[in-house]
């Protein structure tokens, strides 16, 4: 009889989806080479799949975490977390997303046995309590217990919504997390033509204001657009502690920016600077003007102004922003202003998109801007080991900064 086995943190059957999985298989012949299959829907009903090849040992059993996959898979290489994270869409150009992190993901595990794991996205007790506060439209999510916590706000990029897979994630590892919308959900606007900047200081004051939030000061945590708004935050508002930002832009983005008489423009896009790939496939790289090299340029975020800690973290094979670029010239900035209030990581072979660890990665979508399909970069090995980096490095940072006495 051949039994698969799950094993994760202490959590039988279910684990969080942003912990390591172990994987192994019993009851097999003597060095007999099999295929190990993972699947999941998203909650759009479509499949996720990845395989690998491996050969059990002598006493028949396999371990994902002593066992290299073989050649032919998804994935080769001693990679106990591969059947996650090589997971590929069967519908084209299809990302992975949570919308309800309530339920878990049901991880199908298949060889002669199959075994289901649920990879949830709230630990037992976090509490996930929705914000209607004034004109504040957003999820706050708060660890177990009643203790004060770190508090930090989620900024997605464009496309509006409310996304809260990070923020419940990080709610799970000790931290006071509000995702926050700021168009097209509810009763925001659907379109925007100008963001205010006392939208987000209202978000900033309410996280202050909460009886479990620790002061004196917050996190941030920006994706893409929510970034550039991260960093105009700090720039601008009191009481921004730290902040860390995935693949932003140093410059207003997209859409012009206020904050009481003063408005930033955005960084100037031309879309014809663009190159073509098979199936009408477009490469942005080129869009936007450097607004290093513009003199005057009013796109440019006054982040020398800023008194929180930064951690910039790019992808050097990002095709929406030039995030490398961004980071080290942001770095060179703020040096020359004499500044030591930054940190820089960079990761090889990492696109546009950087989630925690183990979802799938997503090399081509539609751009956030132009709406059309395009190349956002990344390779799925570098990738996967890049999401397992950054993820602690940027719980670590906000740890050292907002628990700081």
């Amino acid at each position: 009889t051949c039994y698969l086995v799950t094993t994760p943190v202490a959590f039988g059957l279910t684990g969080l989806f942003d912990e390591p999985l172990g994987i192994a298989v019993q009851g097999l012949g003597p060095r007999q080479q099999v295929t190990l299959r993972a699947s999941l829907r998203d909650e759009a009903g479509e499949l996720f799949e990845a395989h690998g090849r491996y050969q059990a040992a002598d006493d028949g059993e396999l371990d994902l975490a002593r066992c290299p996959a073989l050649p032919g898979g998804s994935f080769s290489g001693l990679e106990p977390m591969g059947l996650l994270w090589a997971l590929q869409p069967r519908k084209p150009f299809w990302r992975l997303v949570k919308k309800d992190v309530q339920t878990p993901f049901r991880l199908q595990l298949e060889l002669l046995a199959q075994a289901e794991h649920e990879r949830l996205f709230l630990r037992d007790g976090v509490r996930r309590v929705p914000v209607r506060e004034g004109r504040i439209r957003a999820t706050l999510f708060l660890p177990p217990g009643e203790d004060l916590f770190p508090g930090i706000i989620d900024i997605d990029g464009l496309g509006g919504g409310l996304r809260e897979y990070r923020a419940s994630l990080l709610a799970n590892h000790g931290f006071a997390t509000l995702a926050l919308a700021y168009y097209n959900y509810e009763d925001l606007p659907q379109d925007v033509t100008k963001l205010h900047l006392e939208y987000f200081e209202e978000a900033v004051n309410y996280m202050l204001q909460h009886p479990q939030v620790k002061g004196p000061g917050i996190g941030l945590l920006g994706f893409s657009k929510g970034g550039d708004l991260s960093l105009s935050m700090a720039s601008f508002l009191k009481n921004v502690t730290a902040v860390a930002t995935i693949n932003g832009p140093v410059s207003n983005t997209v859409i012009p920016l206020s904050y009481k008489d003063k408005i930033i423009p955005p960084l100037t896009l031309k879309q014809q600077h663009t190159k073509d790939y098979d199936d009408n496939i477009l490469d942005f790289s080129d869009a936007s003007l450097d607004p290093f090299q513009v003199p005057g340029n009013q796109s440019l975020i006054p982040i020398e102004k800023a008194e929180a800690h930064l951690l910039f973290i790019a992808g050097q094979d990002d095709h929406v922003i030039k995030s490398e670029y961004f980071a080290t010239e942001a770095c060179k900035h703020l040096q020359a202003q004499g500044k030591e209030n930054f940190q820089i990581l960079i990761y090889p072979g990492v696109g546009h998109c950087l989630d925690p660890p183990f979802f799938p990665l997503y090399p081509i979508g539609n751009h956030p801007v132009f709406q059309k399909r395009a190349v956002l970069g990344g390779e799925l090995m570098a990738y996967s080991k890049a999401q397992v980096h950054a993820w602690p490095q940027i719980q670590a940072f906000f740890h050292k900064y907002l628990n700081d006495k």
